[in-house]
């Protein structure tokens, strides 16, 4: 009965504990909604077109021109950047690259994906992904670890002849990302994200004030992470737990059997 009872309360409190974490693991809204997302780029860094992950940024563009746009990108994720290149009815073969670059612009390397990708000649079109690394709340000043803030992507032709330049091309980005948690936790925190700025301005009025123009404005739906808080706290609780009851469990199956045996007096 004491075995059934412990198991029982081991199995309850099991399944209360792991709520939290089901619940943070629940996939996001479907991302197919994709109101507001921008349908030009940008030619440079500063003027990136900014869009949320889960959404499809479009853009008409000409052969050898530069695209551009900015996407934000928290701890613990790990986004994944597809880009597809609609080529005209008519063209040579022709090499596409994108690049994603940090808040800071240092060139992020893809873990895996297609990152350069050469299309026939005629090919309709051409798809390119790059997969990056997992975002860290923190990391050394040398290191190169992708931290939480703005990232760009740069898609452009590298390789095409002279008289393709010019020709009329479409492009869609999107980029979504996996919930990596607990794994990739580590103790630290940026004192905050790394979006980039544009330098102070001035507001008029009475009384003048001066604020940060940012040049990336975008942030997560639920904000940016504090860096403490992982699903690691969770299964740190569940182990306390289980290790508790373990100990209560051997207790009751063992209590008692060290004791000698009383003899009534008088036997």
């Amino acid at each position: 009965m004491r075995i059934t009872r412990v198991l029982s309360a081991t199995a309850l409190l099991f399944g209360l504990a792991v709520t939290p974490a089901v619940a943070d693991s629940s996939p996001s809204p479907s991302a197919s909604e994709d109101s507001g997302a921008p349908t030009r780029a940008g030619t440079s860094f500063r003027t990136a077109a900014e869009f949320e992950q889960g959404q499809t940024a479009t853009a008409s563009a000409s052969t050898g021109d530069y695209l551009y746009w900015s996407f934000p990108a928290d701890a613990g994720q790990r986004p994944t950047v597809k880009a597809t290149v609609k080529l005209p009815d008519t063209h040579a073969a022709e090499t596409w690259q994108i690049d994603v670059y940090d808040g800071l612009r240092r060139r992020q390397a893809c873990q895996y994906g297609a990152q350069t990708r050469t299309a026939a000649a005629n090919a309709a079109s051409v798809e390119l992904d790059c997969v990056l690394r997992t975002v860290r709340a923190w990391s050394e000043p040398w290191a190169d670890d992708p931290l939480p803030g703005t990232y760009y992507i740069r898609l452009t032709v590298v390789d095409v002849p002279t008289s393709d330049l010019g020709l009329p091309v479409g492009a869609e980005v999107r980029v979504d990302s996996k919930d990596v948690g607990g794994a990739a936790a580590v103790d630290g925190s940026l004192a905050a994200p790394l979006v980039p700025g544009a330098g102070a301005i001035t507001q008029g009025g009475e009384e003048e004030s001066t604020k940060e123009a940012l040049l990336a404005s975008l942030e997560p739906s639920d904000g940016w992470a504090s860096g403490w808080w992982s699903d690691r706290w969770v299964w740190t609780a569940i182990g306390g737990v289980l290790a508790a009851l373990a100990g209560i469990g051997g207790y009751a199956l063992t209590r008692g059997a060290g004791r000698p045996t009383r003899v009534p007096p008088g036997a």
